[in-house]
Parts: C-alpha cells; structure tokens; sequence
C-alpha cells in the first residue's frame, strides 16, 4: 500500500513557492489516492494535472499500481485545515456545534485554537418595547464543533 505521509511530501514539494495549500491526502486499500488543495481564489482544473503529473513522476507504476485523484476541496464541503477558514474570513458560513445546534453567521476570525462567528439574534434592547436584530459574536474551539462549512448564495 501507498504510503500517505510519502504523497504529501511529493504535494508539498509541488506546493513550494505557490499560493495553494495542501487540505488532505487519503490512501485507500487498494491505493486510491485523492488530493485535495484550494486557492484564496479558488483552483484551476490546470493546476490540479500539473499536481498530477508532478505526482506522477514521483510515484513507480512498477512497485505499485495505484489510481490517483486530484481535484479542490469541493465547496460546500466541511473544512478541514485551518487556512480553508483564514481565506473565508468574511463570508458566510454554517456551524454545526457538538451539541446539534446549526448556526449561520459570518466568520470574523480564526487561528489554531478557535474561530469566530457573528450571527443575527433577536434580543430584547434596553428602552425598546420590542426585541431587535443584534449581532451577537460567538467563539468555537475546533473540538466543540462537527463541521464548520462555506455557505453558498445566489442572492
């Protein structure tokens, strides 16, 4: 079987001086191997043959066969390094907390031990008969969450 940590050496060699980032490796059984990388400015289909091919030549057929995908953390998906959330500061994302609470809000921050969120709540304001819209900022560790994903809009 194919050694992961040995593919994402060969990605990070290929990653060297480009602004792509590496978001996982897999190695299945019987050595299917799928790459994922993204971009701040999302992944061209050209980039992902040239990991390819780079990947490829690193790799002998002849010690062992395997089927290889390369292709950009698909959107919508759950993110899975921390860079996925430090270039989506500033859009809209959906949470899901270990408790089973969903929340939608913006990601306002992130760093290695916690990202931040500002959600819409209704709360009762002092002076006002009735409860307004306010944001609200929420901070989640990465272990108290399930996933935390990019919302997609067509508004």
């Amino acid at each position: 079987m194919i050694d992961k940590n040995v593919v994402a050496r060969i990605v990070s060699q290929w990653l060297e001086d480009k602004d792509y980032f590496l978001v996982d490796v897999s190695v299945s059984p019987d050595d299917k191997i799928v790459v994922e990388i993204d971009h701040a400015e999302g992944v061209w289909i050209e980039d992902c043959v040239e990991l390819s091919r780079f990947i490829e030549s690193h790799l002998s057929r002849e010690e062992e066969d395997y089927e290889l995908e390369v292709g950009s953390a698909g959107i919508g998906q759950p993110f899975k390094v921390l860079q996925q959330y430090v270039i989506h500061i500033g859009s809209d994302v959906e949470v899901l907390a270990r408790d089973g609470k969903k929340y939608t809000g913006v990601l306002t921050d992130a760093n290695e031990d916690n990202f931040s969120i500002t959600i819409q709540t209704k709360m009762k304001v002092e002076g006002s008969k009735r409860p307004k819209m306010v944001d609200q900022l929420l901070t989640f560790t990465y272990d108290e969450i399930k996933y935390t994903k990019y919302l997609i809009s067509f508004k």
